[in-house]
């Protein structure tokens, strides 16, 4: 495998690469082809001595993209402690992250109501953080390395493959052909974890410019405020570090870079003044080591630049090896990716017609090892799967410039494991009364293939049996919907306005049953019967004043599933969510006060169980709740400190942990989280930003 590596990455230096890779520009910059990033929070113009500054909204749709894109900015990321990609979202209504379990600090996104493995996560526009990365991805990704986060909803661009079912999320990192600078970040909680971060780049000459980024992190302290005698939050060691350099002519553009990655999770018992004496001597311990490489090569070359003509290649590739024990249970995986796509566009008629088309290969390779009983003397099961798909497609956008944009695409992909695919997808956007008001929709087909074990390994911190039936079905959705967004004056104050409605259908789903067998995991697939989600939202953000913002939104999902017994509804999913948001910068922006409340519907429970007690295992149902999270930025020239709280209201599920007294028993379940497992934490933290010039 690493000689494949080596040849990939010269072969990435040898071939052209194009302006759709993410971080290399067009030609000449088109409009339709992506949002400004604006990494500042205030536009200035100098007079002298004198700055006039006007706040920038952090986060912000744009008029001329055809899909349903809003643009998360580091001025957002900012409003909050962000230490990694999971925490970048705590300002956002459209994303939820919630623990998976209350053990091992696992966490997962929810878009338009599903998990976030209908999500297509994407780093600079390549595919990233799946497979075995995705219970834990995001957590691999630092705060201080994105300069900015995008986020389309529903069926999106066949240029980055057939994966998007609910949409995509795509992070753009620093870049080191940006304006020379070195930045630092320093932050501590009291639940006793500290980080710090680096960033840095050079321009060698005219041409070559390079980076450097580096992440440290280290859990002190092992927390258990609820007395069950199991910590609250992992303890995680994290080291992480990334170089990337560029080259920029005049017709081409290189970027290559490496990225590293060392992580170790320690969870399980932690006092065991609640456990009996067995226990004490052999406790229950949950250990999760992590090990990751990745590498891509990006080139450009540029054809014409009155049409914006361009050939791009993309070449990545990917190491995850992660070794997992749960007590005596363990999933060991070695996972292996390869990623090559070769892209051609071109415009006509003054950007009027555009075309997209290319080719793309994605190679998969997993070496399994598990056990899936606490009895240490019984020897691992060992399995390997792979999957090659090469595939291709074409998009054609009719563009009229701002008032309305068309976009249609279609890709066929032949899985070595699943076979053909074929991918269509269509998006319109009509923008009415100089952005006032602007109509967009989209329809898609979007498929997976499902990593049983390697994305849900984590329900091995029970004392669950895990039942998989074979084979599973490749999973395959439709996804339609629309919306309008748009601003109108009040009072002489924009209010910014967004509704939205999408509904995602499947025809093959993997259905994670709960309810069959209270002691049991039962992945099946859904067998054609009915499996939709449905999801409703509403926004509204008007400046107040000057420097004082307020935000409000609401989001209604239904989500259901028929596990062979009719339809249901999806367990641990609440179907409503509130959140307001106020953000002050008063005093020219040297002080930023931010403050999100999220109201958190209620929801089901998977059946529960009647213990010997007579008493049920767990409520039917659970209920609503809030999170308050809340932070202090006071702003120098060069640098800044910021104080902040998260769940301020003190909100905690009251056992998350069932069955804690006896881990080695029937009842054990640290896998029925809806809610936050720990208390108000409280947080300090230092940055930095040193230009050269």
């Amino acid at each position: 495998m690493k000689k494949y590596l080596v040849a990939l990455l010269f072969c990435g230096m040898a071939a052209p690469h194009g302006a759709v890779c993410g971080s290399c520009p067009p030609a000449k910059p088109a409009a339709a082809d992506s949002i400004p990033e604006d990494t500042l929070s205030f536009g200035e113009t100098k007079l002298g001595e004198a700055v006039v500054g006007q706040r920038v909204r952090g986060t912000r749709k744009s008029l001329l993209l055809p899909t349903n894109t809003e643009l998360i900015a580091k001025t957002e990321l900012l409003r909050a402690a962000c230490c990694n990609l999971g925490e970048s979202f705590v300002t956002n209504a459209s994303v939820d992250v919630n623990y998976s379990d209350a053990a091992t600090g696992a966490r997962q996104i929810r878009l338009l109501g599903l998990s976030g493995t209908y999500v297509q996560m994407l780093t600079e526009n390549i595919p990233n953080l799946r497979g075995a990365a995705t219970p834990f991805g995001l957590g691999f990704i630092p705060g201080t390395w994105m300069q900015s986060i995008q986020v389309s909803k529903g069926a999106s661009s066949v240029k980055n493959g057939y994966e998007a079912i609910t949409g995509q999320i795509n992070v753009e990192f620093l870049k080191p052909q940006a304006e020379e600078s070195f930045t630092a970040n320093a932050y501590a909680d009291l639940q006793g974890k500290a980080e710090l971060n680096a960033a840095g780049n050079v321009h060698l000459n005219k041409r070559w410019s390079t980076g450097l980024l580096l992440h440290a992190e280290n859990g002190f302290l092992s927390h258990d405020s609820n007395g069950d005698g199991f910590a609250d939050l992992p303890r995680i060691r994290q080291f992480a570090g990334m170089n990337r350099w560029t080259c920029t002519g005049e017709k081409y553009m290189f970027q290559a870079g490496v990225r590293f990655l060392a992580e170790g999770r320690l969870s399980g018992q932690d006092t065991h003044h609640n456990a009996p004496a067995a226990a004490a001597h052999t406790p229950y311990v949950i250990e999760i080591d992590t090990r990751r490489w990745e590498l891509f090569a990006k080139n450009a070359l540029f054809l014409n630049t009155e049409n914006q003509e361009n050939v791009a290649l993309i070449l990545s590739a990917a190491l995850h090896d992660q070794d997992a024990a749960y007590g005596h249970k363990c999933y060991d995986v070695s996972q292996d990716n390869l990623y090559a796509s070769l892209i051609y566009e071109r415009k006509w008629r003054d950007g009027l017609h555009g075309l997209s088309a290319g080719l793309s290969l994605n190679h998969d390779r997993f070496d399994e090892r598990f056990r899936f009983v606490n009895d240490a003397s019984l020897q691992p099961v060992r399995q390997t799967e792979k999957e090659t798909t090469p595939g291709a497609y074409a998009q054609y956008t009719l563009d009229f410039g701002s008032s309305l944009i068309l976009m249609g695409g279609f890709r066929y992909d032949r899985s070595s494991v699943y076979g053909s695919m074929f991918t269509p997808r269509f998006h319109a956007k009509w923008n009415l009364l100089d952005g006032a008001l602007s109509l967009h929709a989209s329809l898609g087909r979007g498929y997976r293939s499902p990593r049983v074990l390697a994305e849900n390994h984590f329900y091995m911190a029970s004392s669950r049996r895990i039942i998989a039936a074979s084979p599973l079905r490749q999973e395959s959705a439709m996804n339609y919907g629309g919306g309008l967004f748009g601003s109108v004056g009040l009072f002489g104050r924009p209010l910014s306005y967004n509704a939205e409605v999408y509904f995602t259908r499947f025809s093959h789903q993997m259905l994670i049953d709960l309810d069959a067998d209270p002691h049991a995991v039962v992945i099946k697939d859904s067998a054609r019967r009915p499996s939709f989600s449905r999801a409703f939202q509403i926004e509204l953000s008007c400046p107040v004043v000057s420097d004082f913002t307020l935000t409000a939104a609401y989001r209604y999902t239904d989500v259901r599933a028929d596990y062979g017994r009719g339809l249901e509804e999806k367990p641990l999913t609440s179907r409503h969510k509130g959140l307001f948001s106020a953000s002050w910068t008063p005093m020219m922006g040297k002080w930023q006060v931010d403050a999100t409340l999220a109201l958190c519907g209620g929801g089901r429970m998977p059946a529960p169980y009647v213990l010997d007690s007579g008493l049920l295992s767990w409520n039917a149902r659970y209920g609503a709740f809030p999170q308050l999270n809340a932070q202090i930025t006071r702003n120098f020239r060069k640098w800044s400190v910021y104080v902040g709280g998260e769940n301020l209201t003190g909100y905690r599920q009251q056992t998350p942990v069932v069955g804690s007294d006896d881990p080695w028993g029937s009842r054990f379940d640290a896998t029925m989280i809806y809610a936050p497992v720990h208390g108000a934490m409280a947080y300090v933290g230092f940055r930095c930003n040193l230009k050269r010039y």
